[in-house]
């Protein structure tokens, strides 16, 4: 099951950073995004972002490296 996850987070995130014009287009521009990621790019930079973390995640679960990422980077604020 974590195969077929992985890979549709794969292919979402692919989607993103590839037909980013398309979303803006549809979607529209988003302000916070505009104000602090760049004038008039901000939006396209923001989509390409989650993109890209879904890229990330999307082969995180497919390794099943998932749960070993996450208590390493923030597991140590829940682990005592």
């Amino acid at each position: 099951m974590r195969y077929i996850i992985g890979i549709i987070m794969v292919l979402v995130g692919i989607l993103l950073v590839l037909k980013t014009e398309w979303f803006v287009q549809n979607f529209g521009s988003n302000a916070w995004a505009e104000e602090h990621l760049g004038t008039s790019g901000g939006t396209r930079l923001m989509y390409k972002l989650i993109g890209i973390a879904f890229i990330f995640f999307g082969f995180l679960a497919i390794t099943n490296l998932h749960q070993s990422f996450l208590l390493g980077t923030i597991g140590k604020i829940f682990i005592r």
